[in-house]
């Protein structure tokens, strides 16, 4: 195997707006490394706080536990009600928890539950990590189970599922009633 002997650094002439300067080839390497690194960092993890929340705007990471159904529901109840969306609760209350527990049943990882106002829209959200979507079945009359799909057609204003780059969104949305966007409680 040859040895290579290591040269004094390269200079660059790079030209910005007119005017030209000299990087040598170590400022180009770094500066390269950084704007690479940048873009092959990991994704915030679905368990770690969420960033940018703002007033209309709630998110959660939920535990693996089937006490995260409770635990969901209730964020939901309490989100809704501050934001002065009580009339939407139950049904938010009712899809949330059918959503969380799909995503507890079929998927594995971390969970984080959001939930965004957007004008007269209730926007929730499941993520996990699991990138297939939702299956349709038809159940019988007497099966425990298999139904999330039709409640979510039934009570749901809109609903989806968006592949994300640690898994996927499950979304559904309902709509104020036109009484306008809520206000705050306290």
């Amino acid at each position: 195997m040859a040895v290579q002997a290591i040269e004094e650094p390269r200079t660059f002439r790079l030209r910005r707006r007119g005017r030209s300067s000299r990087v040598t080839a170590h400022t180009w390497i770094a500066r390269q490394w950084v704007l690479w690194s940048r873009m092959l960092t990991p994704l915030r993890p679905l368990d770690a706080p969420r960033g940018r929340a703002t007033v209309w705007d709630a998110s959660w990471p939920l535990r693996r536990q089937p006490t995260s159904v409770r635990q969901a529901r209730r964020l939901v109840t309490g989100q809704v009600a501050h934001w002065g969306l009580g009339h939407l609760a139950d049904t938010a209350e009712l899809l949330v928890s059918e959503t969380v527990t799909n995503a507890l049943r079929h998927t594995r990882g971390p969970l984080r539950l959001n939930l965004r106002l957007c004008g007269s829209r209730l926007l929730c959200e499941v993520e996990d990590t699991e990138p297939a979507g939702p299956v349709r079945c038809d159940v019988d009359l007497d099966a425990e189970g298999g139904r999330g799909t039709e409640l979510l057609d039934l009570l749901a204003d809109a609903w989806g599922s968006a592949r994300t780059a640690t898994g996927k969104t499950i979304w559904f949305e309902l709509r104020d009633g036109g009484t306008g966007r809520g206000e705050p409680v306290g």
